[in-house]
């Protein structure tokens, strides 16, 4: 069994930080791209930002300059910095993983609960 746990959401004002964090536990052979997404009400998830296991990093354009992933390949965790917040920035925000399981070298995707990021005054 996996789970992907995060943790680090609120609500914060406009131009304020957070720091989220996605921890990934169980019965894992190896971790191959993690990545951040985020659901707003009435629109579509989308892809935040991605990191290889070789550190290639790729962010959705409104979140370039503002936004930094990075990821503890020993505890299994990537953390998502988010600075310079915006009210368009409120989501519910899920992490990703593409791992293999020790039971099979197939790859599978394991998402994580989602953590509600609220920006409001």
């Amino acid at each position: 069994q996996v789970q992907l746990v995060e943790s680090g959401g609120g609500l914060v004002q406009p131009g304020g930080s957070l720091r989220l964090s996605c921890a990934a536990s169980g019965m894992i052979r190896s971790i191959d791209g993690m990545g951040w997404y985020r659901q707003a009400p009435g629109k579509q998830r989308e892809l935040v930002a991605s990191i290889s296991s070789g550190g290639t990093i790729n962010y959705v354009d409104s979140v370039k300059g503002r936004f930094t992933i990075s990821r503890d390949n020993a505890k299994n965790t990537v953390y998502l910095q988010m600075n310079s917040l915006k009210p368009e920035d409120t989501a519910v925000y899920y992490c990703n993983a593409r791992l293999q399981i020790l039971s099979s070298y197939n790859w599978y995707e394991y998402w994580g609960q989602g953590t509600q990021v609220t920006v409001s005054s």
